[in-house]
């Protein structure tokens, strides 16, 4: 981190520090907050008497409504200022769990999900806006992964993090302390003072200049972009260890270990992308690039029955490749956002991803149903090869609109 945080001056680089670790702390928070009902749906399927279709209907409603909500919460970035909105989203979360575990029961959990919902919808255009006007341009791609690796370790530890809660004090104890480290981290980002950001911030002159369209045609092929990724990934995460088992005759140990090796590798292959993008302008062309190799890879082990060993290998080669990818991607919208609209850019191209977590267990699921195991990875490489075009027709967009 320290090379991401060098500044000519030492009260810039002691700023850039507090902005950097507060995001990224708050980005934290939302895929942890992500993994939290999920982890506590054995104690809420007894507790509230449902089936698992119940539990999973709740998790629909948070992704419509997280999806619905991205664009218009880019707009409340850019008008009233990212760090308000950044700090209503986290206290949103929060007591929408705490008030879960105090009153249980499917109606609050339904609306637990609508909350948990606005609240996710908070951090993509909050965090980017602040760190594309406050970060250091030549450390930008860095800044943006360290920024989405504090994301999925959020997502790796809640698992830990809310079975420790439960055991201290049971579901409703866990959902209430979960709930809390949002409250508390809010808390946490008012004491560090974290800065604004938003087209509210007007700069001398900035009143007579041209206002900017922000539902461009380069921000609509990003927002495709994003569903495509979410779509890469999705099965091989939430469907991998079943497909593995079914079709490829893996233990639930064996397939575990692989499916852990690609979410892990891809948060390390984050931190790695960060370095690639400040390298580089090309981002669509590395996008597409690692992409490609991910296409390989998966493609072979959709094709073929690989030895343990192997096939853990080569989960975590294209776990890598999956997360190098992500600085670039961010890299890219920043470039295509217009002036004092960054929230909305990136609460408009984020909804891409909250359509592919819409789309993706029907479609994956509908495929293990068709007793289909190996299209789990067939169907990841159809989405990977158009990840790769539409990556190469984004960059050239890019490049030929400011030509």
């Amino acid at each position: 981190m320290a090379d991401v945080l060098a500044a000519p001056q030492q009260g810039k680089a002691d700023s850039t520090l507090r902005t950097l670790t507060g995001i990224s702390i708050a980005h934290w928070v939302s895929h942890f907050h992500l993994l939290v009902l999920p982890m506590l749906f054995p104690f809420l399927k007894v507790q509230l008497g449902v089936g698992y279709i119940e539990l999973g209907f709740a998790l629909t409603v948070f992704a419509v409504v997280s999806g619905l909500t991205q664009a218009p919460t880019g707009y409340l970035v850019d008008h009233f200022g990212a760090r308000k909105i950044l700090l209503g989203g986290l206290v949103l979360g929060g007591l929408a769990l705490m008030l879960l575990g105090l009153h249980l029961s499917y109606a609050s959990l339904v609306a637990c999900a609508v909350l948990l919902g606005l609240a996710n919808s908070v951090y993509h255009p909050a965090d980017y806006a602040i760190l594309a006007e406050h970060m250091d341009e030549a450390r930008m791609g860095r800044a943006f992964s360290i920024h989405t690796f504090a994301g999925y370790f959020g997502g790796a530890v809640a698992p830990a993090i809310v079975a420790a809660f439960v055991a201290i004090g049971g579901g409703a104890g866990a959902l209430i302390a979960s709930g809390a480290i949002g409250v508390l981290i809010a808390l946490l980002l008012v004491a560090m003072s974290i800065p604004d950001a938003g087209a509210h911030k007007k700069k001398p002159g900035a009143e007579d200049a041209p206002k900017q369209a922000v539902i461009t045609p380069a921000l609509m092929m990003l927002t495709a972009l994003f569903m495509l990724l979410s779509l890469s990934v999705a099965g091989i995460s939430n469907f991998g260890v079943v497909a593995l088992m079914g079709g490829y005759g893996a233990t639930y140990s064996a397939a575990n270990i692989a499916l852990t090796a690609f979410l892990s590798a891809s948060a390390v292959g984050v931190l790695a992308g960060g370095f690639l993008a400040d390298r580089t302008e090309r981002h669509g062309q590395l996008a597409a690039l690692c992409f490609g190799a991910n296409a390989a890879i998966v493609l072979l082990i959709a094709t073929t029955t690989l030895p343990g060993w192997v096939l853990t290998a080569a989960m975590t080669l294209a776990g890598f490749l999956s997360g190098v990818i992500a600085p670039s991607r961010d890299m890219l919208v920043r470039n295509a956002a217009p002036a004092g609209a960054a929230g909305r850019a990136f609460g408009i191209v984020s909804t891409g991803f909250n359509l592919g977590g819409i789309v993706s267990p029907l479609l994956f699921g509908w495929i293990m149903d068709r007793n289909a195991p190996h299209w789990v990875f067939g169907a990841s490489v159809v989405f990977m090869v158009a990840t790769v075009v539409l990556s190469l027709l984004t960059e050239r967009r890019e490049r030929a609109a400011t030509v």
